[in-house]
């Protein structure tokens, strides 16, 4: 859904399915087929159906005839309970770390151990994978530094220039940014219970290991996991329209405290 956002340019503007789109379905599927028996539609991530999702109701659990619905979702916790009952699940399993690596060394030729490496770190997600073999990482890393810096050892000054530079940020790079300090956290607390020579220590990024093991640092686990969340409640709100500078500035200071005097100068 990122992607797709960013590819039409939505900026800060939220995923969702109108009112509009939902008659249009209704139209459509109300026409005789031309030349197959069967009408079917295919929609993708009806998590973002919202209210408007109950125009569809009648339609779903009472369609014409030869007419089937293929609701392509992420999770099905965010779809509207009355659609979800009147749907027939089908789970299908993350990809594999084969599965990955080998895509990685067909599609954007990289070398087997680089993308068994790669394909490790991404859990299943190809699209993940993708992100870490162009080193988009590295930005938000940065970004990161300079956010725990600024709150830690910069004084007001540098955090009310770090949130004035997030705050530019559309809503779905925030919600990126704070996904990728849970799984900088989550890596964290891996490598505190299998130790830093264990073979998925050794399989993470240098830079990605190296920061991880900074942030043991700087915290310990019940700080982490009460870091963790902040961080899901502050996505929560930025899926809510919640003011990005007043959220990450009240994020900074929550952080501040939860971290309080284990600070820990993080360089490059």
């Amino acid at each position: 859904m990122f992607d797709w956002l960013q590819f039409i340019g939505a900026e800060n503007k939220q995923g969702n399915i109108t009112v509009h789109e939902c008659n249009d379905i209704i139209h459509k599927l109300s026409l005789k087929s031309f030349e197959s028996g069967y009408k079917i539609l295919i929609m993708w991530m009806p998590e973002y159906l919202g209210n408007a999702g109950n125009k569809l109701l009648k339609l779903i659990e009472e369609p014409p005839p030869d007419t089937l619905f293929i609701l392509v979702a992420e999770n099905e916790s965010q779809i509207l309970p009355t659609i979800l009952s009147r749907c027939q699940l089908v789970r299908i399993p993350g990809l594999t770390i084969n599965q990955v690596a080998e895509a990685l060394v067909d599609r954007a030729k990289l070398a087997p151990d680089l993308a068994r490496q790669v394909a490790s770190i991404s859990e299943g997600n190809y699209r993940e994978a993708l992100q870490l073999v162009q080193h988009a990482e590295e930005d938000w890393q940065n970004l990161l530094r300079e956010w725990l810096n600024a709150a830690l050892k910069g004084g007001p000054m540098a955090q009310v220039k770090w949130i004035e530079e997030m705050g530019k940020l559309g809503r779905e790079k925030q919600k990126q940014f704070l996904r990728y300090f849970t799984h900088l956290l989550e890596q964290s607390v891996r490598l505190r219970s299998m130790g830093a020579g264990s073979l998925q220590a050794r399989n993470m990024p240098e830079k990605e290991r190296d920061f991880a093991l900074r942030l043991n640092k700087l915290a310990d686990i019940n700080q982490q996991q009460a870091i963790i969340e902040e961080l899901d409640k502050a996505a929560y709100h930025i899926e809510r329209n919640a003011h990005g500078k007043m959220l990450f500035h009240a994020l900074t200071i929550k952080l501040y405290h939860i971290i309080n005097n284990k600070s820990l100068l993080l360089v490059n």
